[in-house]
């Protein structure tokens, strides 16, 4: 019986054993099935995936920013370029102390001034603790070499060589050219938004404003590649392959260098605009802000104590009058205004009013006086634009009517952007009856009327579109768009694009009418007009305009007196001209800011311009210019 039950025990371990041996040979033959399932899965379903990831841990992507498109003007001056230079730049997450530490000691080898360290700090709290940010620009060779023989002791930092954007005319064109800086989150938006993102891989600069920005497309180019393979330390072992950048094109302006800096230097200590214009194909010929700014002090972000500077100025160097300033017209609006009452046929040019000095609405006892006590007698349209008279033009303006002096200027683009290729353009102000409806939920009153006929009241324009419609009328009613850039070289060959701008409108003026503005303009400039001192000596003759824009209103009866109100509350000056009158090659707008009188003020910064562009001298210096103390003036 023991034996029984000693055999039966036996043969269950026996059978025991055989079933975890089993269990034991499933189990390992499931585990080879889904190791073998698992490679035949990596090693050939999930192949080309897994090699990809494989390759991008050998291989590196290095993007090759392109050199960016230089801006020359018409004759070939380079007004922004680029050059070699070296930066001192750090890259915070491969400091092993703090950066203002690092900064100090570097200090001890390579100057870094106050506000190297502000504008450090400015442009670190924009970037990336990965990318490097600039604490030292345009280094000196010897400044590189003192650093280089201690770069062992600074981990984190390193000397990059750069092409570094320049601007050689320093503040002058700055408003033209604007500046580029580097690039911030906003940018980064909206090159995403236009599908540009890839282009600007590895790029840290980017157009802000001016032609900068306007063109930044051309100016940027396109963006090369390299395939690097590297170690496991990141190191490059060799090149495998490389797609060239291709350089920005180069942008050829309209503008003449010269003529630019003649007209900005022509401005003295004044602050305003000039805008010349060829009227036969609209291309811009200067194009000033006064005062100005260094664009370079944006490049690598403008320091804290450098943007205050500009930013609290009360000569406001920042805003760009010629494209942005509104003014008040002044009597610069008087030669539209008679072309608008001979188009309308409300005035002929023989019909004469009796200047007593002053004009009431009829039933209204209230006296909108003429700038000359005592009015200027019987006047005519040809005498009235010499001798700026303003009561001939409150009358004008009542018997035209606001919609039809509106719907007339409409026509010169007054009211509207001219579409010059700046981005920023203000569009002025045309009022009408529906804008002061709309504007103040006012009806439009007889006396809003009188103030526009001399480019007064709510009347608004900037020097551009005032230039842009001289420039028309100069051209007889034949208008073209303003424009700075005539020619786009790419750096491939056969690429260059001619910019070429076809007659936006041919307003079809009665010659007539135009010939006797223009005659009218021409007396301007002769004795007896308001702006004589503009064409003494000149070998040409000068069709022109003066105004002058109130800056602070005056009361009824009140006397202006320049000399009892403060400098920056005088009136504006204003300048328009074109020349030769008979065949105008030049059309341009003066602005200067609290300058009073435009014929002493405004003209002779004119003629200088006229001067250098169509003699090719340089001209006298300002102050050697007449000023007729006894011309009369409005």
């Amino acid at each position: 019986m023991k034996r029984h039950v000693e055999l039966k025990n036996h043969l269950k371990e026996i059978f025991h054993f055989r079933l975890r041996l089993a269990v034991s040979v499933v189990f390992a033959l499931t585990l080879i099935a889904i190791v073998l399932l698992r490679l035949l899965y990596l090693q050939v379903w999930r192949h080309d995936y897994y090699q990809t990831l494989a390759e991008s841990n050998r291989i590196s992507i290095v993007p090759i920013v392109p050199n960016r498109g230089l801006i020359l003007d018409r004759n070939g001056v380079e007004m922004a370029h680029n050059y070699s230079g070296y930066t001192l730049e750090i890259t915070p997450n491969k400091v092993p102390v703090s950066t203002d530490a690092t900064i100090e000691e570097l200090g001890a080898l390579v100057p870094i001034a106050p506000r190297d360290k502000k504008r450090f700090k400015k442009l670190l709290a924009e970037s990336h603790n990965l990318e490097s940010v600039v604490i030292r620009n345009r280094l000196s060779d010897e400044e590189v070499a003192r650093f280089a023989a201690q770069q062992y002791r600074f981990p984190g930092v390193e000397i990059k060589a750069r092409l570094l954007r320049d601007y050689p005319f320093g503040d002058k064109a700055s408003h033209l050219l604007g500046y580029i800086g580097r690039i911030n989150e906003t940018d980064v938006d909206q090159l995403e938004e236009n599908d540009l993102a890839a282009n600007y891989r590895g790029s840290d600069y980017i157009g802000k404003t001016g032609l900068e920005q306007s063109y930044e497309n051309e100016l940027h180019g396109t963006t090369g590649i390299e395939q690097v393979e590297v170690d496991s330390a990141g190191r490059a072992v060799r090149l495998l392959s490389r797609t060239a950048p291709i350089s920005g094109n180069t942008l050829v302006l309209s503008i003449d260098a010269k003529l630019q800096e003649i007209a900005e230097q022509a401005f003295g200590n004044y602050r305003g605009a000039l805008v010349a214009i060829d009227p036969t194909n609209g291309e811009v010929l200067a194009f000033v802000s006064k005062p100005g700014y260094d664009p370079s002090l944006f490049i690598d972000g403008i320091d804290t104590q450098s943007w205050d500077e500009l930013n609290n100025s009360p000569d406001h160097p920042l805003n760009n009058r010629a494209l942005r300033g509104q003014y008040p017209s002044g009597s610069t609006i008087k030669p539209f205004m008679a072309l608008a009452g001979l188009y309308y046929k409300i005035r002929s040019p023989s019909r004469t009013i009796s200047d007593p000095g002053y004009y009431t609405l009829p039933g209204s006892s209230h006296q909108y006086r003429d700038w000359k006590a005592g009015g200027h007698g019987m006047v005519d349209m040809f005498k009235s634009i010499v001798v700026s008279c303003d009561t001939y033009y409150y009358g004008l303006a009542t018997e035209l009517g606001i919609d039809n002096i509106h719907a007339f200027l409409s026509r010169f683009d007054f009211g509207k952007k001219t579409g010059i290729d700046l981005e920023g353009e203000t569009s002025g102000l045309l009022p009408s009856q529906e804008w002061k409806q709309k504007r103040y939920n006012q009806k439009w009153y007889p006396g809003d009327t009188v103030s526009v006929g001399i480019g007064q009241g709510y009347s608004l324009v900037t020097p551009m579109q005032l230039a842009h419609a001289v420039a028309t009328l100069a051209n007889n009613g034949i208008a073209y768009r303003p424009h700075l850039v005539r020619e786009i070289r790419s750096p491939r060959a056969g690429e260059n694009r001619v910019i070429t701008v076809e007659p936006e409108i041919d307003m079809k003026l009665d010659p007539a009418d135009v010939d006797l503005v223009k005659r009218a303009m021409v007396a301007v400039t002769q004795p007896g007009g308001t702006a004589v001192a503009a064409s003494l000596g000149a070998p040409y003759h000068i069709a022109g305009k003066t105004g002058t824009a109130q800056v602070i209103s005056m009361k009824q009866g009140e006397k202006y007196d320049a000399s009892k109100i403060d400098e920056r509350h005088r009136d504006h000056a204003w300048f328009i001209a074109f020349a030769p009158a008979e065949q105008p090659k030049i059309a341009l707008v003066v602005l200067a800011e609290n300058g009073g009188h435009g014929g002493g003020t405004a003209a002779p910064i004119a003629r200088k311009v006229m001067d250098y562009y169509l003699l090719g001298k340089i001209p006298t210096p300002l102050a050697d210019l007449p000023d007729e103390e006894d011309a009369p003036h409005d």
